[in-house]
């Protein structure tokens, strides 16, 4: 599950959360000390940061290993500029001190632009990323770093090819069907191509086709209980509830995924120049009614005034709101300001408005 500095409404996190189980509270223990029974998440990065379960841990090494080459070829980091020593003083800090978050040190960053960050801050995560440091704890979502062996259960690396062999194996039963290697690749973002495609060849798999939403069909590989998946899945749409989606949820992560199953094209747009942005907004929020995106939604909260407001509204060009008969137009809008009254006491938010022409005409009304 991605985590993301970013507080729209909520963080993402506690978006995703919610949408999977609405007794979920904002404020949840996720990270320990807090967390009871034990650590059984551990905080690294796939595609992004993400909290990960702790089985995946012996499998994990050579992601470790990969992101620590990666980040010592690349310029960013090098420019941090610490010597060994000053680094290793870092180090020495946090084994004598323990867990301690990036305010404990004093190295200033050449500039205020967006992306530059400390010295201490690119040591820090350098050693985060090849697994030397770790996220023991967040306090108010700052980050506080331990050393590795001091945060991870103890386990034993797995040999790289089976380490290989297992994520493959873990991805391909979380999403049940997925094109080799793109789909299965990408679950971990933690091997090649190359390697995913190897390990398809020898892996004991179902071959099936899956139809696309252009109506195409194109050969994928499924889980080898898939028959019996399919047999207790619930009759199709499973719900007609409308769910406001985070943009980082893991169920649209993979965008090509998205586009092809459900003819669904999503971006985040985030850090793309107002100007040049496909839908305008900032924070978007794609929208899913049942079994199908009917929509993309910008909404901005102000927690302290207790206010939710809609400030973008984009329909699927296929998907009617108010040229429906009266009924159905009526219960698709309803459904949205439910959702969104919803979302709004959730995360305190507890009053909702529109600006004007945002939305669609009986939208509008239900509001």
């Amino acid at each position: 599950m991605q985590i993301d500095t970013i507080r729209n409404v909520t963080r993402a996190h506690n978006h995703i959360l919610w949408t999977r189980n609405q007794n979920f509270r904002e404020g949840g223990k996720l990270w320990p000390p807090h967390l009871a029974g034990g650590r059984r998440l551990f905080e690294h990065f796939t595609h992004d940061a993400s909290l990960i379960p702790v089985e995946v841990l012996p499998a994990w090494k050579r992601q470790f290993d990969r992101l620590d080459a990666h980040v010592a070829r690349h310029d960013w980091y090098q420019s941090g500029g610490l010597a060994r020593e000053q680094v290793q003083l870092i180090r020495d800090r946090i084994r004598t001190e323990g867990a301690l978050s990036t305010h404990a040190f004093d190295t200033k960053a050449e500039s205020r632009a967006m992306w530059a960050r400390p010295p201490h801050k690119k040591a820090l995560d350098q050693m985060w990323y090849a697994g030397e440091l770790a996220t023991c704890h967040r306090e108010n979502f700052v980050k506080f770093y331990d050393l590795g062996d001091r945060v991870f259960p103890a386990h034993d690396p797995a040999p790289d090819t089976e380490a290989v062999n297992w994520l493959c194996h873990e991805a391909l039963d979380r999403i049940s069907v997925g094109t080799p290697p793109g789909e299965v690749q990408r679950f971990w973002d933690a091997m090649n191509a190359r390697e995913a495609k190897t390990w398809a060849a020898q892996a004991e798999t179902v071959p099936v086709e899956v139809q696309s939403a252009d109506g195409s069909w194109r050969a994928a590989l499924a889980h080898p209980e898939i028959e019996a998946r399919l047999a207790q899945a619930p009759p199709a749409p499973p719900t007609t509830r409308l769910r406001i989606m985070n943009p980082f949820d893991p169920a649209i992560r993979d965008r090509n995924r998205l586009e092809r199953l459900f003819g669904f094209e999503y971006r985040n747009e985030m850090f793309v120049p107002k100007a040049q942005r496909r839908w305008g907004g900032y924070y978007v929020y794609p929208l899913l009614e049942a079994d199908r995106f009917v929509g993309r939604i910008e909404l901005k909260a102000d927690r302290t005034a207790g206010w939710l407001a809609v400030t973008g509204f984009w329909a699927e060009p296929d998907v009617k709101w108010g040229g429906l008969p009266a009924a159905q137009s009526w219960t698709r809008s309803l459904s949205v300001s439910r959702a969104l009254s919803v979302s709004g006491r959730w995360s305190g938010a507890h009053h909702a408005r529109n600006r004007p022409k945002i939305l669609p005409k009986n939208f509008a009304k239900t509001f």
